[in-house]
């Protein structure tokens, strides 16, 4: 142990290949934002990151430790995750609200030499963009001209709209609490607003069924019950409606077909087209691993987004994105990580 020791002294980047450090994720959580309970705390956070744990091992096999945080400042946290980060290989941030967890995954990404991840951040805009790429296929859509709402813009939202931003999509509606976002609505976080800003929109207190109009597609990582089988039928002709709020989605699959959606994804298991983010995290984090590749970044989103629409070759409205459980998805993700990293 100690001729080990004097090896990583003179070069401390030998920890990754002597030290477990080179193998283990740390999966961290405050529990202000658990999917589909809020703020239920960092004792109540632990079973998720448990799970998310757990799912790393079974499907990539990853080693990972869940790892729960008291609710202190931003900064704080970010001193703490620093302070123990050179234990670990990466670094993946689960279900921390908004605006704390932008300012927490800025913070780290820029003073940390490892791979910095939000799964309600990246992990979301990456599967929905894999299912919008299959979707807009089956519609016959070019994606880049689709007209999108997005109702919602906490973590999972400024993440999707800031990824289908940079691939091309440029008639986005952002949507929240309190109606159409207005980069000057003081309501608002700055994050928000910024994007508000950077897609071109304004008008204050539109809501949504008055937006919805001629929209093409709706994504819903908001509440339930917000979407009405009327505003499905304002959307344009084959509209593509994403509602996955859980446990009950924005609106029931049969009430979105009797609106004339022609897709329905929702994050439900119950439906076609689980839109998960397991389909990202195991995967992604393996082919982090064994490239050494350290960043997470909008490039890298849209591979790992396409590896998935990949797997479903012939898609139909049915069938967009691959089963949660297909075990070749880790597989391909690692292996699209991995080739981005070589070119």
């Amino acid at each position: 142990m100690a001729e080990i020791s004097k090896l990583i002294t003179k070069n401390p980047d030998l920890k990754k290949k002597y030290t477990v450090s080179g193998k283990l994720v740390a999966v961290i959580t405050d529990g202000t934002a658990v999917l589909g309970l809020g703020n239920v705390g960092p004792e109540a956070g632990l079973p998720v990151v448990e799970g998310k744990a757990l799912l790393y091992k079974q499907l990539a096999g990853v080693t990972a430790l869940p790892l729960c945080l008291t609710q202190v400042k931003p900064q704080e946290i970010v001193t703490t995750i620093k302070n123990i980060s050179k234990s670990f290989s990466g670094i993946h941030l689960e279900d921390i609200a908004a605006p704390r967890c932008f300012e927490i995954e800025e913070q780290l990404k820029s003073e940390l030499n490892i791979p910095v991840y939000h799964d309600d951040q990246e992990g979301t805009a990456i599967v929905v963009l894999a299912g919008l790429l299959n979707s807009a296929k089956v519609v016959n859509k070019p994606l880049e001209d689709l007209k999108i709402l997005i109702n919602g813009i906490g973590a999972a939202g400024v993440a999707t709209a800031e990824l289908l931003f940079e691939c091309g999509v440029k008639k986005l509606t952002l949507v929240d609490k309190y109606g159409l976002i207005d980069p000057d609505d003081s309501r608002y976080n700055s994050y928000q607003r910024s994007l508000a800003k950077k897609v071109g929109q304004s008008g204050k207190d539109l809501k949504l069924n008055e937006v919805i109009t001629d929209q093409d597609v709706f994504i819903g990582l908001s509440d339930a019950n917000v979407l009405t089988t009327t505003d499905v039928q304002k959307m344009a002709k084959n509209p593509i409606v994403f509602a996955l709020a859980n446990p009950v989605p924005e609106i029931l699959p049969e009430l979105a077909i009797k609106g004339g959606a022609k897709v329905i994804a929702t994050g439900s298991s119950q439906y076609p087209n689980q839109i998960n983010n397991i389909l990202v995290f195991p995967g992604l984090f393996r082919g982090l691993l064994q490239s050494g590749l350290n960043n997470v970044d909008t490039k890298l989103e849209k591979v790992v987004a396409q590896s998935l629409a990949d797997l479903v070759p012939n898609p139909t409205a049915n069938d967009i994105i691959p089963g949660v459980f297909d075990l070749d998805v880790a597989t391909k993700v690692s292996n699209a990580v991995e080739n981005y990293k070589k070119n």
